[in-house]
């Protein structure tokens, strides 16, 4: 039998990860999201992995599956140099973002009732 909650353990708060699968292609969800984000914003492959504690070659992997789903390179790349490589989102890489940042949003807007009575139970 299930033990009951005592006061001093934390209410604890759900959240909503949402992932879209892609049949015999791969799938994408807020880690891959998020590697992208972070290609835009620190315009490397190499420190968006940093950022999120994976090797280059797992950002590549990752990067190499998203090409694979949407049939469009996500990112340029820009070889090494005086001035150094880089890597820069797509028009269909923020696509990807956008979209996906999309369903997210409206997912969790129509699952918030139904959420906050799990968190209540949850209690």
């Amino acid at each position: 039998m299930p033990r009951a909650k005592t006061r001093s353990e934390p209410i604890v708060d759900p959240t909503l990860t949402f992932r879209l699968d892609f049949p015999d292609k791969g799938r994408i969800g807020p880690g891959k999201v998020r590697l992208l984000e972070l290609i835009d914003e620190h315009g490397s492959i190499s420190a968006a992995g940093r950022v999120m504690g994976m090797s280059y070659r797992r950002a590549w992997q990752l990067i190499d599956e998203l090409n694979r789903i949407f049939n469009h390179h996500v990112i340029e790349t820009q070889q090494g140099g005086v001035s150094g490589g880089g890597a820069t989102l797509t028009q269909a890489g923020l696509d990807v973002i956008r979209a996906y940042r999309a369903i997210e949003t409206r997912a969790r807007i129509a699952a918030a009732d139904h959420i906050e009575a799990l968190r209540r139970i949850a209690r």
